[in-house]
């Protein structure tokens, strides 16, 4: 005979379903330069190339600050800018399975280094072009901590670099009670 007050069986039962909804088809989409990361690399690549131009400009370009801030410069300008390409386009989204959230938040976490040491080391090279320089590197780290950020974000939310992911949970409870006379 059960006892007063103590409970039946309880069953939960929790399904968790995930569904990833991406095209394939290449095509250009103007709007993704609107989005915060869109902005962010638009960002990004136009600062690398003033830092850079800045740079070229001095007369001391080819001392050791100057040639790190022009290759860290050069770097991130050609990396981001064909990353830009490749959402513009959406070939990210036909190589969804490529791990794009990781590898840009890991080179977007260098890069901020990178460029706060080359930035800092410019800065004390006192001349006009490497403090202008140096100002946009300042910018462009900011820009990829910023970008770091959001990937890290997104990493951790396990989302897509571009489509979609629809995840969704359902839970089920059942009470199963004890028959009498057992």
């Amino acid at each position: 005979m059960a006892e007063a007050g103590f409970p039946g069986q309880h069953t939960t039962t929790t399904t968790v379903t995930s569904s990833t909804s991406v095209q394939t088809n290449i095509r250009f989409d103007k709007t993704y330069i609107r989005t915060w990361p869109g902005a962010l690399k638009a960002a990004q690549v136009l600062l690398s190339l003033l830092g850079f131009i800045c740079i070229q400009c001095s007369r001391f370009n080819n001392n050791g600050k100057g040639a790190f801030f022009s290759w860290i410069s050069m770097v991130a300008f050609w990396f981001t800018g064909i990353l830009l390409g490749l959402y513009l386009f959406h070939f990210v989204e036909k190589f969804y399975r490529i791990p794009w959230l990781k590898i840009e938040f890991v080179f977007c976490g260098l890069w901020a280094f990178f460029y706060l040491l080359a930035s800092s080391l410019a800065v004390s090279v006192y001349d006009s072009a490497h403090e202008a320089a140096a100002f946009f590197g300042y910018g462009a780290c900011a820009a990829y901590l910023a970008d770091c950020y959001l990937k890290y974000q997104a990493v951790k939310a396990g989302g897509l670099a571009q489509g979609s992911r629809v995840v969704s949970k359902q839970t089920t409870s059942a009470v199963t009670t004890p028959r009498e006379g057992y």
